[in-house]
């Protein structure tokens, strides 16, 4: 079965937030060598919500259901705001390519979550492509090897997976809201609550506030804002908006492909045969999953 024509964009923007978010796990553990972790978060989040003002006069037309409130606060608690408390914990503890693993876990939380609220089904290819990506993934991260990145692998790896669980409820929440409000305004909101959330943190006595900035992370925080925050997140939310939680979360198995690339490029972490192996499991599970391979 080919892919609907209606499906296109909404993969390409699935593919790009995936790769976003991969190259999220590079920047931020650039910014953690100068910078404390709640710096990083807050100043990322203040990054977006000031590119999200020129954009107030068009929200000023949306009208909020007041029945929805808490679910816009639900939404936001999750992701930015326990997602990035964990995923900083995450990897000050374990390697970029180890927390992408774990990212691998979201497809199938999803899966069952969506099946409960959303009512939403899955069809035995799309279990089989799931299974062959999520095995991929965990493949590609295990087969390399640990390094002076990952202190305490396992802690990183729980941190890691718990905010698997945040970005759970996160995309249930958003699959509901994205029916009566735009991907965009729900970006805004999330940017918006997150700096209203981290920056008094950075009040707290154990967090030190730089006095001078650092040009690398530096611009890692201004390129978490601006392209990870807002571009990632808008185009996630938007495919959202047009298709399953369920399929669009299966993506997130490419995380650990890019992840690992970038690494490679940026640390000079080295690939081995096994791990381009389980690269193309990856691509093959998710396209199985998606009918790419399959026609009728």
């Amino acid at each position: 079965m080919k892919q609907s024509n209606s499906q296109i964009l909404p993969t390409l923007c699935l593919l790009l937030a995936t790769f976003l978010w991969a190259s999220s796990f590079i920047a931020l553990k650039l910014a953690f060598v100068d910078y404390h972790p709640m710096v990083v978060i807050a100043g990322r989040m203040v990054v977006a919500s000031l590119a999200f003002f020129f954009l107030l006069p068009r929200f000023r037309k949306i009208r909020i259901r007041h029945q929805d409130f808490k679910l816009l606060g639900f939404m936001a608690l999750c992701e930015p705001c326990l997602y990035f408390i964990f995923e900083a914990l995450a990897l000050k503890n374990t390697s970029a390519s180890q927390a992408s693993m774990i990212t691998t876990m979201l497809p199938l939380l999803v899966a069952v979550a969506s099946g409960i609220f959303l009512a939403e089904r899955f069809s035995l290819q799309n279990i089989i492509g799931l299974g062959l990506a999520m095995a991929g993934a965990f493949g590609l991260s295990i087969g390399g090897d640990i390094n002076e990145q990952a202190p305490s692998p396992l802690l990183g790896n729980l941190f890691e997976f718990l905010a698997m669980v945040c970005a759970t409820a996160y995309t249930i929440a958003i699959k509901k809201l994205t029916s009566r409000y735009s991907p965009l305004f729900l970006t805004a909101v999330q940017a918006w609550v997150g700096a209203l959330f981290f920056l008094p943190m950075l009040l707290l006595p154990q967090i030190q506030v730089p006095d001078n900035f650092i040009l690398i992370p530096t611009a890692a925080i201004v390129y978490l804002g601006l392209a990870v925050t807002i571009v990632a997140y808008g185009s996630y939310n938007y495919a959202l908006s047009a298709m399953d939680a369920g399929k669009a979360s299966i993506y997130v198995n490419l995380i650990p492909l890019f992840t690992i690339l970038l690494s490679w490029i940026v640390f000079k972490e080295s690939f081995s045969l096994f791990q381009y192996c389980a690269g193309f499991v990856i691509f093959f599970g998710v396209g199985l999953s998606q009918g790419f391979w399959i026609k009728k």
